[in-house]
């Protein structure tokens, strides 16, 4: 890696910091690195991401240089309590579906609905087969003979 840099650093690093950087064939772990640690970030790179880039950027924000540098490798990044994760972006969308989908699934179970019936004119045991054919799946019924009442719960 052949590096010509100035580094343009403001009195506290912050992702506003503007730089200079002049590289050829960097590999991205470095490039990231050293942009993260400029605007006072921890990075973590996820395994596999293998890229070279030769840039050259006057007057940059750190934010927008670590942007334009992962999208020209097909990466992307997420940011939680100071620590900048890279990944490709194929990765980073599929655990987010994941996620969506872990969250709504949970949202759906935490939702439980109960209904009570109360028979006057017909036997709950004799009504039960028919109510358990009619009902979607995920929910189910019950009897309490003694009171005549079917229980449906979803």
């Amino acid at each position: 890696m052949i590096l010509l840099a100035a580094i343009l650093l403001a009195a506290s690093p912050a992702p506003e910091t503007r730089l200079a950087l002049d590289l050829k064939d960097a590999p991205i772990e470095g490039i990231v690195g050293a942009l993260a640690e400029i605007g006072g970030l921890q990075v973590v790179v996820d395994p596999g991401v293998n890229c070279k880039l030769t840039l050259k950027l006057t007057n940059a924000a750190v934010g927008t240089a670590i942007d334009a540098v992962l999208r020209a490798c097909s990466l992307g990044s997420e940011e939680a309590n100071g620590i900048l994760r890279v990944a490709p972006v194929a990765r980073l969308a599929e655990e987010a579906r994941a996620e969506r989908q872990l969250k709504e699934a949970q949202e759906a179970a935490g939702r439980k609905r109960l209904a009570l019936i109360h028979l006057n004119y017909a036997r709950a045991q004799d009504l039960l087969p028919l109510v358990k054919r009619l009902l979607p799946p995920g929910a189910d019924v019950t009897l309490d003979a003694r009171t005549n009442i079917l229980i449906i719960t979803e």
